[in-house]
């Protein structure tokens, strides 16, 4: 029932807080009370980007390795990769700056109006004739040929100096 929610709840917010010994007593009270194993892995699969996400790359990676082994031995022997997983989360440091811009991106896709703008020519494929005359692909900088970064836009025009990693006004 409700007390399902109320512990992966308490178990996010224990990991949240880097409070580790909380966070393993609410991962062995959902796993020893018959929660499915599988979905304690999917959550923390997204806790390692929404809440861990770039202060620690590699949590993804620690996550989706616990679903794998979890998925592979299942219960009872998949109890401790969680356990592993969930006391790494809680000692990993934290960054929801991914998660907030990709919030802002999503709400200015949102309060749009009217039709979304284009694609610019110069970020177009080019793969026929037609597309190359009609300017798809022109003067595109392809970065890898450069030492130094390049000046090229990619947001449409505009959008042109948006910073969706900047705090949005509400």
């Amino acid at each position: 029932g409700e007390e399902h929610y109320n512990c992966i709840s308490a178990l996010h917010k224990s990991m949240r807080g880097s409070d580790e010994n909380a966070s393993l007593y609410w991962l062995a009270r959902m796993l020893e009370g018959g929660e499915d194993p599988l979905y304690v892995a999917r959550r923390l699969v997204r806790f390692a980007s929404e809440d861990i996400g770039l202060a620690d790359p590699l949590a993804l990676t620690q996550a989706v390795a616990a679903y794998q082994g979890c998925h592979f031995i299942g219960m009872p022997e998949c109890e401790v990769i969680l356990a592993q997983c969930v006391v790494y989360f809680a000692r990993a440091p934290k960054s929801i700056e991914v998660y907030r811009a990709y919030s802002n991106v999503k709400e200015c896709l949102r309060m749009h109006k009217g039709p979304l703008p284009p694609v610019p020519l110069h970020l177009r494929n080019a793969p026929t004739r037609l597309m190359k005359n009609l300017g798809y692909g022109k003067g595109y900088k392809y970065n890898p040929m450069y030492k130094e970064p390049v000046e090229q836009d990619y947001l449409p025009e505009e959008l042109k100096g948006t910073d969706f990693f900047k705090e949005r006004e509400t």
